[in-house]
């Protein structure tokens, strides 16, 4: 077989393991056959990963700069109350962005669920510091809203985490 022809088949099938129309396996198999063990490299693979990564590793960075915001800034309540706002609205659009291309979302939405969590308690601590019971309040509706990500998005770990976030609150409020 000529090598424009192999080339042809071999973009072909480069373009059916993208989209997904056979299983890798068998794209993978008729690579290997078509180009006799050379295949050529996927490029793209890489720098998805590579992008990936470094979103995950922006979103990791987001939970200590939310801790410096909050406890080392002399910024008002309501500044730190939206920059944290939009940091938890960054991580929710991409959990979405990512659930919908199938990638890995765990990484966006713990730090959005650690944010919330330390936004939500400075700020009912700072404006109800003399009201325990809204502090509980807030907790418990932080572990709620955990649970029914952990149930909605079947994050198992999440709903684990509320359930015993939960039991400790409860815990702390009647002993």
């Amino acid at each position: 077989m000529n090598e424009s022809r192999k080339q042809i088949i071999v973009n072909e099938l480069l373009f059916w393991k993208k989209s997904r129309m056979l299983p890798d396996q068998y794209c993978d198999y008729l690579l290997a056959l078509y180009t006799e063990g050379n295949q050529p490299k996927d490029t793209r693979k890489e720098k998805k990963g590579k992008t990936l990564l470094f979103i995950n590793l922006f979103f990791l960075l987001l939970i200590p700069v939310s801790v410096f915001l909050i406890h080392f800034t002399e910024l008002s309540i309501i500044l730190q109350t939206v920059i944290l706002f939009l940091f938890v609205f960054a991580g929710i659009f991409a959990v979405f962005y990512f659930s919908a291309k199938r990638l890995s979302y765990h990484i966006p939405i713990i730090s959005a669920a650690f944010i919330l969590l330390n936004g939500s308690v400075e700020f009912v601590s700072v404006k109800y510091g003399d009201i325990p019971l809204m502090l509980f309040c807030t907790l418990i509706i932080n572990s709620l809203l955990w649970l029914a990500a952990g149930w909605k998005l079947r994050i198992h770990y999440f709903a684990v985490s509320s359930i015993l976030g939960l039991i400790v609150i409860f815990i702390s409020i009647f002993i």
